[in-house]
């Protein structure tokens, strides 16, 4: 009579497709290659499928044995979606609250945003993760996060989506630069001046490659970054300047100068949440929080300029 299936025989077989070698598969189990190797013959047995063919002294999965991984592939990735419930649960149970910020506003602001939180949630335990809006979507749909801040492009039917704040992007200068004389900057104005900016994928960067080449003037970029502090030091450092959501600029406003930017080029930011999460309440005020400190940003920047 055949022995029913084990769980640590799928293991094995699963290591060995995924490793390579019987040897490697070994090495990840911590246990010996005789042991793998046995496992490997219990689970064809109990199967009644043949798994490898022996090539020159290696194993070469079959057919079947692909057609099995896949299944098998399928029912782990269940089980790590069935973890990140239980991890969802137990954060909520421990007052525990994770959070995605797209790295233009994982500075100043988020900091601001968490004292505030804080305060007013004490027993809560807050973790603050700085990711590109694609990786924050992601890990928000496999429930990794609960509430992320990325960019207005993001647009996912698994989330839900709440626009933050969409503004004209301003003009930042170094306090002693010749621009802080005008009361609007227009592109001609920024034809070959040294510019900060951030890296080609971001939207911010797309949208000011395309207002430049829509005048025709030239874009001198002579340093790029990935966050939007950076951008504001490297130009309150009189290094060039920029064009930047004024959310960005949070906390500079007595090292760099804004000015009004036209033709007016708006830039957006959504939260985003997984609809009935589980700590609801923890994200409801956390929420809360962005905006607030968002319209308090943006009337300290706008009337410091």
């Amino acid at each position: 009579m055949k022995r029913q299936l084990n769980l640590r025989q799928i293991e094995a077989f699963k290591a060995v497709i995924e490793q390579g070698t019987v040897s490697r598969a070994a090495e990840i189990l911590y246990i010996s290659q005789p042991a793998v190797s046995k496992m490997l013959t219990h689970l064809e047995y109990s199967s009644d499928l043949t798994l490898f063919d022996r090539v020159r002294g290696k194993l070469a999965p079959t057919r079947q044995g692909m057609r099995l991984y896949a299944e098998i592939d399928r029912i782990f990735a269940g089980l790590r979606q069935l973890e990140q419930a239980i991890d969802s649960i137990r954060r909520d149970e421990q007052r525990h609250l994770t959070v995605g910020s797209l790295p233009a506003l994982a500075g100043s602001f988020i900091r601001r945003v968490s004292l505030n939180f804080l305060k007013t949630h004490p027993d809560v335990t807050l973790a603050i993760h700085s990711r590109s809006s694609q990786i924050v979507t992601e890990w928000l749909v496999t429930r990794q996060l609960d509430l992320g801040l990325v960019h207005g492009l993001v647009d996912n039917t698994y989330l839900v989506r709440e626009p933050l704040m969409e503004h004209a992007l301003v003009c930042a200068l170094p306090p002693s630069h010749p621009l802080c004389k005008k009361k609007v900057i227009r592109p001609r104005d920024l034809d070959n001046v040294p510019f900060v900016t951030f890296f080609f994928m971001s939207q911010t960067r797309q949208l000011v490659e395309t207002v430049f080449e829509d005048h025709g003037v030239r874009l001198n970029i002579v340093l790029e970054t990935d966050n939007a502090p950076s951008v504001c030091e490297f130009v309150a450092s009189g290094v060039g300047v920029s064009l930047i959501h004024p959310l960005f600029g949070g906390g500079m406003q007595d090292r760099i100068v804004l000015r009004r930017f036209e033709p007016e080029v708006y830039f957006r930011f959504q939260l985003c949440r997984m609809p009935a999460s589980q700590n609801s309440s923890l994200v409801d005020a956390f929420f809360h929080e962005i905006r607030q400190v968002a319209d308090e940003v943006f009337h300290e920047m706008l009337s410091s300029s």
